[in-house]
């Protein structure tokens, strides 16, 4: 298998999807609070990948961290399939 999986096999693996929202302010401008929205997939309860952002955030942006909101789907297979038991055929 090469180094570099692709996101499915990632999900097979036990990655899922994380979406992260990041409110944040400037420090110029501490009352005006703004919102960064980030999805990758990620690994539930580690979440490495979120860390490394984050570090990253704190290194390299000015931007002052206030709130982060997470949501994880780690649920790999079909999404809404039902059976159909009856066809209608329009004219």
């Amino acid at each position: 298998m090469s180094a570099h999986k692709s996101d499915f096999e990632r999900r097979f693996y036990g990655e899922g999807l994380l979406t992260t929202e990041i409110l944040y302010y400037m420090p110029d401008y501490p009352k005006l609070l703004q919102s960064f929205t980030w999805q990758t997939l990620d690994r539930a309860p580690e979440f490495a990948r979120l860390a490394q952002f984050l570090d990253h955030w704190r290194r390299e942006i000015e931007a002052v961290i206030h709130s982060i909101r997470i949501a994880h789907a780690d649920y790999i297979g079909p999404s809404g399939w039902r059976n159909a038991e009856e066809f209608f055929t329009k004219n």
